[in-house]
């Protein structure tokens, strides 16, 4: 299994560190999203993101749900 930086010397693999609001609070949260991949996969959250009050934005989910 892969870590989270594999492919790091390919730009378009390497996930992009975001910021977006938690929908709960309206805290900023640090996120890694995926770049490049499967079809659907584009956008989406690398993993789980829990934000201080404790609102989980979960992996898979797209980073346009979240306001930035």
């Amino acid at each position: 299994m892969g870590s989270l930086l594999d492919g790091c010397h390919e730009g378009k693999h390497t996930p992009m560190l975001s910021e977006v609001k938690c929908p709960k609070c309206g805290e900023w949260v640090d996120v890694f999203v995926i770049m490049g991949g499967r079809p659907g996969q584009t956008g989406t959250l690398v993993s789980d993101e829990t934000c201080a009050c404790g609102n989980i934005l979960p992996a898979g989910s797209y980073e346009s749900d979240y306001q930035q």
